[in-house]
């Protein structure tokens, strides 16, 4: 069952600055089952950053429910770059989004339930979350072949992942959040979790390819919504506490205070992209020239997202040398990115022009 909470009683549920400790633990019993009202994954982000930051979880365990609009959202140490398509998620209008947990690559759209517990340090344990989540599977479908792994992962019939892991670990508190594939565009997330830039170097965690299958293909019974009354309805018998679903609205100041600088930072190409570990990129393409072909060879060094180092190496009878240090010198301290990198206008001679611009088209597509 769903319940919005009044602000009231939410208030005195989540914040903990100024409540007296007896009243909050009065307040709180067990733990709590929560919902977020919105499907924007910097908003839903900062809920957890915020409960992360703010709550008391001894003896108060929180499940927090979340869905997004189309997003890709990658581990605290990964490049984008290296791990999705982006010109294309340009094209689309899908969302980036860098979270503070570790781990891989996800595509979230609202066929994809993501679930995060929140405890504290001393509780966190993930195959007991993942045990929690098959129970409640098995519950609702007992046909269902679904184990979890090593990795953390959950496999449909041995082979398809539905449900990848993160975490982070606080000095007093921690949360484990996992995905759960119910009828995500399968087709869509293949398109987007497939980098088209060759040649970068990189010490950033990469993600594992996995194949992949939504649970709605096993069962057409398994919505979104039934899979998550039924991991709320686990939850609360395990933890003996209301299963209830509380639904937040994570804009609100007055429930969150200070949550909405949070998802702000969460938006800023500061943290999306300058976050990324140092990478360089080693590659080339091909110019039209005279009813030839030929091989422009570029070579970067990107640092906090910027270009630390720009080599691009043309023939001389097709760019002056000149000229090309003058791009070289033009990219240098400019953000990688397409949008907001600055490059110097070339001088008015025509065809030098027309090569200039070539050029900084074939350099804005790598990016």
């Amino acid at each position: 069952m769903l319940i919005p909470f009044s602000m009231k009683n939410c208030f005195q549920l989540l914040c903990n600055h100024q409540v007296p400790a007896a009243g909050f633990k009065q307040t709180v019993k067990n733990g709590l089952i929560l919902q977020s009202v919105s499907n924007d994954v910097y908003q839903n982000l900062a809920v957890e950053d915020w409960i992360h930051d703010h709550m008391n979880l001894e003896g108060k365990p929180i499940l927090f429910f979340w869905r997004n609009s189309p997003s890709v959202v990658i581990g605290r140490h990964q490049n984008p770059w290296q791990e999705c398509n982006l010109n294309l998620m340009r094209e689309e209008g899908v969302k980036l989004a860098r979270r503070r947990s570790g781990g891989g690559t996800v595509y979230h759209d609202m066929g994809n339930i993501n679930l995060t517990f929140f405890t504290t340090k001393k509780k966190y344990d993930r195959m007991e979350n993942l045990k929690l989540i098959l129970r409640a599977l098995n519950a609702v479908q007992p046909q269902l072949d679904v184990q979890a792994t090593k990795r953390f992962d959950l496999l449909l019939d041995g082979q398809f992942k539905i449900s990848g892991t993160a975490s982070k670990i606080g000095r007093t508190t921690a949360y484990h959040h996992c995905t759960l594939l119910c009828s995500t565009d399968g087709a869509f997330l293949s398109s987007l979790l497939k980098s088209p830039y060759q040649g970068i170097r990189s010490n950033a965690t990469a993600s594992i390819p996995s194949l992949v299958k939504n649970l709605l293909e096993k069962d057409p019974t398994l919505t979104c919504e039934v899979l998550m009354n039924a991991v709320a309805t686990e939850y609360a018998a395990y933890h003996q506490i209301d299963h209830h679903i509380h639904l937040i609205n994570p804009t609100d100041e007055t429930l969150f205070p200070g949550i909405n600088s949070k998802a702000k930072e969460l938006q800023t190409w500061e943290w999306i992209y300058g976050k990324t570990p140092k990478f360089s990129i080693n590659t080339s393409f091909h110019v039209l020239y005279e009813q030839s072909h030929l091989e422009i060879k570029v070579f970067l060094d990107i640092k906090n997202g910027r270009i630390e180092i720009c080599n691009i190496e043309a023939p001389d009878h097709w760019l002056p040398l000149e000229i090309r240090d003058k791009l070289n010198s033009s990219l240098i301290g400019s953000k990688f990115c397409p949008t907001e990198t600055t490059m110097l206008t070339c001088p008015q001679d025509h065809k030098l022009h027309s090569k200039w611009n070539i050029l900084c088209e074939k350099i804005k597509g790598i990016m």
